[in-house]
């Protein structure tokens, strides 16, 4: 054997040791590996109910905004209108406000006034007419159940 020979079977065990020293590690890191594996397996067949839930959860809170939505394109409808409304109780205030003024200056007014004090004269004397009628016409069917019962009395 020559020198070369024997260089290289030394260079083929040094590699061969190499390659034995670093095996032990890389199987080491296998099992690391396979376990890192097992637990993501695991991991995903505890989470995945979880993720149904949360998926259903999002599907039904999407539902909700949708029908919140909904409920405020009512409710903006219903302000549209409230502000018409408004607007026309706004017109009639002003109008009702107009006529008071009207009524006001009317009713300052002397002769109207004299006019009104006859109308309360006129229609004070015309109650107490119906009232002493009224009166009256009591007093006679007082007196007519009188007579019949003397009379179902002295039968």
């Amino acid at each position: 054997m020559t020198g070369g020979e024997i260089a290289a079977l030394i260079a083929a065990g040094a590699f061969g040791m190499l390659v034995l020293v670093l095996s032990v590690p890389l199987l080491r890191l296998r099992h690391t590996v396979d376990a890192a594996t097992q637990a993501l397996k695991d991991l995903n067949d505890r989470t995945a109910p979880i993720l149904a839930k949360a998926d259903l959860t999002m599907n039904n809170v999407n539902t909700a905004l949708g029908q919140v939505q909904t409920s405020l394109d009512g409710v903006n409808a219903q302000l549209e209108r409230v502000d018409t409304i408004t607007g026309h109780a706004q017109t009639v205030t002003a109008s009702v406000a107009g006529v008071a003024t009207v009524v006001a200056a009317a009713t300052s007014n002397p002769l109207v006034k004299v006019a009104a004090f006859g109308y309360g004269v006129r229609r004070a004397a015309a109650r107490r007419a119906r009232q002493e009628e009224e009166g009256q016409i009591r007093r006679e069917l007082r007196e007519r159940r009188r007579v019949r019962r003397r009379r179902r009395a002295g039968v």
